[in-house]
């Protein structure tokens, strides 16, 4: 089939998005590679277009210097708080990708200082080699940490996640992820290695498909859940300890909120995957029509924390846990917001893999990725050179981050905890424009106003009807 790259390089306009524009992936290709990165006479977009979003400056610019998010501190039982970049690399399995991009991205991440998340598929020794910052996304698999049951499931080994605890900075138990929710994984015998079987915990050879359920064994509602993360944090001595979800029913997340006030066990950080987030392969259904966009998740989670006195609408950097923003994230702008919805941190997996050199072949569950990002096909896999590869995603971190840092300081703000939804307008019809405070109304919301049986009514409905 040749009609894909016909259309990519002969049809496509510059701001079509497949899932990504040529502009989008052009501005990711210059800042990785270290071309200057602007744009001669003017946008190319209408701004008179409905969806139209910008942000509202100020007469009075500041200056700030880098910024860090200290994820943790707020939380007693967390002894190792970790200090995170304001972006870092999403969720993206070793398996799902090659070890040669996984050796790139992870080598990156500790040019840049930033983590590397290693997805579902355990630590694998080219994480560890690449000596990056590791959060480790324990799935419901438990691969890294987990073993068969007699019945054949992977039931969570807490001796063995205590051994390999020790690789990672942060934890995160994925719930659910956006482009697949609610929905488990599954990798064919044929692609998995000896290496991959390693970072699995998986017995060698391997006779099965390695698959991962759609739902953990270890807890089965918010109250485990909360007993859960105490156990991981006690187990890791002191780690901070997460939770990644796509955001499906609010009033689950709110049973989730309820959860953590009432027991006093709440996460040292959320991350919110949008439906817009990548995979590597998804039934279409469920990619293009299960789970929430990043903006209804984010504003929502935010609002809900906020109203449960864990998080601070004013200064974000005083809330107790710390929401990150996963879906789409490749610009300063897209960045900023992502903060003015409520996110102190952003994640991007997609973004990181074109700094890789990923064309958007759309291969990526053919096992036959051009640019051997992913595949396990050696013969592709043998292209890719970690070496120069790690500095083009340092290089486009570096560079993405200041973008967003000097959008911020033309917002006349000192620090990312001020960035505010009515700091992003939006046109939501002709004539007629909006900032993100009055398009996402839930999140007028005060510290606490929920506890207290106040608050935007929808937000207070979700709290009280959970109890």
């Amino acid at each position: 089939m040749i009609r894909p790259e016909i259309r990519q390089y002969f049809v496509e306009g510059d701001n079509e998005a497949v899932p990504y524009s040529r502009a989008q992936r052009t501005i990711v290709y210059e800042r990785a590679k270290g071309l200057e990165c602007t744009m001669p006479f003017g946008t190319r977009r209408d701004a008179t277009a409905v969806g139209f979003e910008w942000v509202n400056h100020s007469l009075y610019p500041t200056k700030i210097g880098e910024q860090r998010v200290i994820i943790g501190q707020h939380n007693q039982s967390t002894t190792q708080p970790y200090s995170a970049s304001l972006l870092n690399i999403s969720a993206m399995s070793y398996g799902a990708l090659s070890d040669r991009a996984i050796l790139a991205l992870s080598s990156g991440a500790k040019l840049g200082n930033f983590y590397h998340n290693t997805g579902e598929g355990g630590v694998s020794r080219f994480h560890k080699e690449g000596g990056g910052d590791l959060v480790w996304n324990i799935g419901t698999a438990y691969f890294g940490c987990g073993d068969f049951a007699p019945d054949g499931s992977r039931v969570f080994d807490p001796d063995l996640f205590e051994e390999n605890s020790q690789y990672a900075k942060m934890i995160e138990i994925k719930l659910s992820q956006g482009a697949k929710p609610g929905h488990g994984g599954l990798l064919p015998k044929e692609k998995i290695t000896k290496e991959i079987a390693d970072a699995r915990n998986l017995p060698w050879p391997v006779l099965h498909d390695c698959v991962s359920p759609a739902r953990h064994s270890a807890f089965s509602n918010p109250y485990e859940l909360c007993e859960f993360i105490n156990t991981l944090r006690t187990l890791s001595k002191g780690k901070p300890i997460g939770m990644k979800l796509c955001m499906g029913h609010p009033e689950e997340f709110a049973a989730l909120v309820r959860a953590f006030v009432e027991t006093g066990e709440a996460p040292d950080f959320i991350t919110i995957d949008g439906t817009e987030g990548g995979t590597g392969a998804a039934p279409p259904e469920f990619s293009n029509s299960v789970g929430m966009p990043l903006s209804f998740g984010l504003s929502y989670a935010h609002a809900m924390l906020v109203g449960a006195g864990l998080r601070d609408p004013v200064d974000k950097s005083q809330s107790r846990v710390t929401l990150i923003g996963s879906g789409k994230v490749c610009s300063g702008f897209s960045m900023y917001k992502t903060f003015a919805l409520g996110a102190d941190v952003c994640n991007a997996a997609r973004s990181f893999l074109f700094s890789l050199g990923c064309i958007q072949a759309l291969k990526c569950n053919t096992n036959t990725c051009p640019t051997g990002i992913t595949t396990q096909n050696r013969d592709l896999v043998w292209g890719l050179d970690p070496a120069s590869k790690q500095v083009r995603v340092a290089n486009f971190h570096r560079e993405t981050v200041k973008s967003c840092l000097e959008i911020m300081e033309a917002s006349g703000i000192n620090s990312w905890g001020e960035i505010r939804p009515h700091h992003v307008g939006i046109r939501v019809g002709q004539g007629q424009v909006k900032n993100y405070e009055e398009v996402f109304e839930h999140m007028k919301v005060s510290k606490g106003e929920l506890l207290e049986g106040k608050g935007p009514q929808p937000l207070l409905h979700l709290y009280n009807n959970n109890k």
